[in-house]
């Protein structure tokens, strides 16, 4: 792992962010990714200065949005000047996948006495 990656790994690890699991360097067909959280379908990759304007890389992007993961970028010189707003960035991401728990039934009043019989 690069420097950049080293950094951001440890904000994300050990379900850092908001209870979620990312794993690091996995396979997903023919590519390995940097990070990723299959539960969100959520794919961080950090780059250097030779990804600048890669086809490759849209390609690469490309198939895997067609597998229903979302990539998001950053800068290797981002990660490391601004790693709170590179987590800040993924955090909203998330939040905009995730959706909120179904709320219990009759919003958590349920009564928990038991019937009376009437017989």
């Amino acid at each position: 792992m690069t420097d950049a990656e080293r950094v951001l790994w440890q904000r994300l690890r050990a379900h850092r962010l908001n209870q979620l699991g990312f794993r690091r360097q996995t396979l997903i067909g023919p590519f390995i990714v940097d990070f990723v959280s299959h539960k969100c379908r959520l794919i961080v990759e950090v780059d250097g200065g030779q990804h600048a304007e890669s086809r490759r890389d849209v390609e690469r992007d490309r198939w895997l949005g067609s597998k229903g993961y979302r990539v998001l970028r950053f800068w290797n010189s981002d990660v490391l000047r601004n790693c709170a707003g590179v987590i800040e960035t993924i955090a909203g991401v998330v939040r905009e996948v995730t959706p909120l728990p179904n709320p219990p039934p009759q919003g958590g009043r349920e009564s928990i006495r038991p019937r009376e019989d009437h017989t």
